[in-house]
């Protein structure tokens, strides 16, 4: 976020979460400001700045999980290093196994500083190398804590919690619309050169915008998320087809049919959550009936 006038609110960075280590884990003072969403105001050391820890169950969720998938990643990598280790029959470099294992915590950095990882001298195997790796507890024990939390640094001393959690969550929605209306919606570059055709453009651009919000509430009131895209991108498999018959009674004549094609399982679900029927027919523009 950037700084307004004079005063600004803005996220930090995740490794400012170390310095609130204490704050995070003692379990006083934390207020719910929405289901799944808790706060924590902290004093800044000079006095000039207030921080918000905010916690949320669904982020934790999602960290948990990414955790979880970086951390076997590279257990698996590392068992597969070991037994390629064990099963040499001639001596081994150490430093091409040693950027080996740099790549691999590399490509899964978020889980990398829970490994300890040595590789040892052992004269008992061909390689004369062995790897040795464990997992830090105090790794495992501030993640359980840190999961989900994320900071908000701001110089407004005289709002609440609540207050700042909730114009934070406005800032962060006016930047997903600008993203949206510029990688969705398609609203820049403009090829447009007279201004009222400019205006036009952009106006169709926020029109549609109001039909993806639109949308966005509809899905979250039938429990299906809150992301118009995914459903876009579902809707937009089912097709249309035109099916043209010959008349019998004048063959230079056609009788054109355009029909949907029938939803798979997958799209029945999504549009009986919406509560949509698909028609059997479409009706055919009228320039096409003169054709």
């Amino acid at each position: 976020m950037q700084e307004t006038g004079r005063r600004y609110l803005l996220g930090t960075a995740k490794s400012e979460l170390k310095r609130f280590a204490h704050e995070i884990a003692d379990a006083r003072d934390w207020q719910t400001v929405r289901e799944g969403v808790e706060v924590k105001l902290c004093r800044g050391p000079a006095g000039s700045e207030t921080f918000l820890l905010c916690r949320s169950a669904d982020r934790r969720e999602k960290e948990r999980a990414m955790h979880a998938r970086f951390a076997q990643r590279i257990e698996q990598r590392l068992e597969s290093l070991a037994g390629r280790l064990a099963k040499a029959r001639r001596p081994l470099a150490r430093e091409p196994i040693e950027r080996q294992i740099g790549r691999i915590l590399g490509q899964n950095s978020r889980a990398a500083g829970r490994y300890q990882i040595r590789l040892v001298d052992d004269p008992a195997c061909d390689s004369k190398l062995r790897l040795a790796w464990s997992v830090r507890a105090e790794w495992d024990e501030w993640a359980s804590y840190s999961e989900g939390t994320y900071i908000l640094r701001t110089n407004i001393a005289q709002w609440t919690p609540e207050a700042l959690w909730r114009t934070y969550i406005q800032l962060t929605e006016a930047e997903a619309a600008f993203r949206i209306h510029k990688s969705d919606l398609s609203i820049r570059p403009i090829w447009h050169q007279k201004a009222e055709r400019v205006q036009a453009h952009i106006l169709v651009c926020f029109l549609a915008y109001v039909l993806w919000k639109t949308l966005e509430q509809w899905q979250v009131r039938a429990g299906l998320g809150n992301s118009p895209r995914t459903i876009l991108e579902d809707i937009g498999r089912i097709q249309s087809t035109d099916v043209v018959l010959p008349l019998a009674d004048d063959p230079d004549r056609e009788l054109r049919i355009r029909c949907v094609v029938r939803p798979d399982r997958a799209q029945a679900l999504l549009l009986d959550r919406l509560g949509l029927t698909l028609p059997d027919r479409l009706r055919v523009p009228s320039r096409i009936d003169e054709m």
